[in-house]
């Protein structure tokens, strides 16, 4: 079931990056790297959403992060 879930999320990032890529521009060599690079850090965190579904949300970071400044509210 896992393997499904990781081969699902693979073929949606890997349609969504062809489909987007030749709409960037050939120069923009930073955009580009950028991109790739959101793409790979997009697909790491949905491979570890689907291998542990009960790992915290970015949500719960922001709220273990503000915590400690609630004192001083």
């Amino acid at each position: 079931m896992k393997t499904g879930g990781i081969l699902g999320v693979t073929v949606i990032l890997v349609l969504i990056f062809l489909s987007q890529w030749p709409k960037l521009r050939k120069n923009e060599r930073k955009v580009k790297m950028a991109f790739f690079s959101l793409m790979v850090a997009n697909w790491v965190l949905a491979v570890l959403l689907v291998l542990f579904p009960e790992m915290p949300g970015p949500g719960q970071f922001i709220d273990f992060l503000y915590k400690s400044f609630k004192p001083f509210w």
